[in-house]
């Protein structure tokens, strides 16, 4: 039989033309999963995570797949037909998870160790179910009003004032890439209108950040149309924060060269070391100079909460804008980032554009989300946050963040006391910047950078722990970051132990 004679589904398709006519089959059915399925496989789901979370130390922290190996295990062609939950499932099991490097595993030390929580969990599932799209007001009134309210009660419980309002954005990098569209908008005559390209006003623009600032601030200058050369990075002091002088000269410089400064970027908690700028001496720089100021408070803000770590906003209240990440240390699942700002009326002026389409009649007596960013449909993500503040409460999660800062503290103590082990940089917060520099090694930089890397290639290796890696001043330094809601001191303990059984091996001893 030819091809021709078989249909997609194996069958075989008669040339007889007396029973050309289709055969009566009933209609397939349509609509989404019913809603006993979706109950019974939405409890093995639950009760999947419910498991996961319990003990998510049985898997490795690092997946141990090489590049291609999950693609290569599934299927290169979308199915034809639907397959049975059980059936993707255990893909999921099986093929999935594998390939996964499980940040919410009490051993992931690195980079900011984000964490998610059951709450944060459930507000996700609640807001996937919802499918809410709070471009409108009136396409989400509790969505729009519900993200207003849980940033106001963010803004109270890290101490900014109350001419601060919020917004919530995907990451910190979308977060200051707006920041610094509104100090265009607030610096640049009729920017929406001209633009940037061939006018004959502007000479050069200036935005000014650290040498520790995060490389989002690289990329935010390339898509506003600044280019990175309008980036001017300002050395920092021995405790790696920006140096005030330097950038008021620089500023004095660029205004006699004909440069317009547009914005600072200060930070509090800088990627590498966790450093934090002298923003009141920035601010009053800012202020002076009448340049927008920008924090950039992504990871370290929320421990603002903390009583003995009030002080590190000090400053802000004279911000223009301000980001922190509750992803980053707030126990609230990826993604949710939130930009406080004094002067949210130039966000809006830079980004507000209603089509017809999408006038209504509430007109000015409501805030509509789609006026404060570049896209236009927002996700229902305050609910995760609210959960979450509701929950823990803020006594629980100040307990909780003054903890992970002890345990940082702690091990910054066993790495000060060891003759092996160098700290290089001050922990202000949960992250912890060392290197091994055993006895007899000598100080060739070269000689100690790739001990360093084989040493931390052998810890990831290991499945146990998870740590990342970063450059201070040209010396390369190993950072353990300690976030996560379920980390005790028994895993940094063992993180510790590891660390050195590792050393001793790379040395021979």
């Amino acid at each position: 039989m030819s091809a021709s004679d078989r249909d997609l589904t194996g069958g075989s398709v008669s040339n007889d033309p007396e029973t050309k006519s289709p055969p009566e089959v009933s209609p397939p059915t349509l609509g989404d999963m019913d809603a006993d399925a979706f109950r019974r496989h939405g409890q093995r789901t639950l009760d999947w995570i419910a498991e996961y979370l319990r003990d998510s130390e049985r898997y490795p922290v690092m997946a141990r797949v090489g590049p291609g190996d999950v693609r290569a295990a599934l299927p290169s062609t979308p199915p034809q037909r639907g397959e049975t939950f059980e059936a993707i499932f255990d893909d999921f099991e099986k093929i999935i998870t594998p390939g996964l490097t499980h940040w919410n595993h009490p051993g992931f030390f690195a980079y900011f160790a984000t964490s998610s929580s059951a709450p944060g969990i459930i507000g996700e599932l609640l807001a996937a179910a919802l499918n809410q799209n709070a471009m409108l007001w009136r396409t989400s009134p509790a969505a729009t009003e519900l993200e207003a309210l849980t940033l106001d009660w963010l803004r109270q419980l890290v101490g900014l004032p109350d001419g601060f309002e919020g917004v919530i954005y995907d990451t910190a990098s979308v977060s200051t890439l707006h920041a610094l569209a509104a100090a265009r908008e607030a610096v640049i005559p009729n920017v929406r209108d001209q633009g940037l390209v061939g006018r004959s006003d502007l000479t050069g623009i200036r935005v000014y950040c650290s040498e520790q600032a995060h490389s989002s601030l690289d990329k935010a200058m390339i898509l506003l149309g600044l280019g990175q050369s309008a980036l001017r990075k300002i050395p920092v002091d021995t405790d790696l924060r920006m140096r005030p002088e330097v950038l008021a000269e620089a500023i004095a410089e660029d205004r006699a060269s004909g440069c317009v400064p547009m914005a600072v970027v200060a930070t509090v908690g800088t990627t590498i070391s966790t450093s934090v700028d002298p923003v009141p001496a920035i601010a009053r720089i800012c202020t002076a100079e009448q340049i927008w100021l920008h924090v950039d408070a992504a990871y370290a803000g929320v421990a603002a909460m903390v009583p003995s770590c009030a002080h590190i906003l000090d400053g802000c209240d004279e911000a223009d804008s301000v980001v922190m990440n509750p992803h980053k240390w707030l126990f609230t699942p990826v993604d949710l980032s939130a930009l406080f700002s004094r002067r949210m009326d130039m966000v809006k002026a830079a980004f507000s554009l209603t089509p017809e389409y999408l006038r209504t009649a509430e007109g000015d007596r409501v805030r509509n989300l789609m006026d404060m960013g570049i896209q236009l449909g927002r996700r229902f993500r305050a609910l995760k946050l609210w959960m979450v503040l509701r929950h823990f409460g803020a006594e629980g999660i100040r307990q909780r963040l003054a903890e992970h800062m002890r345990l940082a503290r702690l091990f910054a103590e066993w790495v000060d006391a060891h003759n092996d082990f160098e700290r290089l940089a001050p922990v202000p917060f949960s992250v912890v910047c060392f290197r091994a520099k055993p006895a007899g090694m000598g100080t060739d930089e070269a000689e100690l950078e790739r001990f360093n890397i084989k040493l931390l290639d052998a810890l990831n290796a290991s499945g146990e722990i998870f740590l990342s890696q970063g450059k201070l001043e040209g010396r390369y330094v190993i950072r353990l970051a300690i976030g996560h809601i379920r980390t005790a001191e028994q895993h940094v303990a063992r993180a510790w132990e590891l660390i050195q059984q590792h050393t001793q091996v790379l040395t021979g001893h």
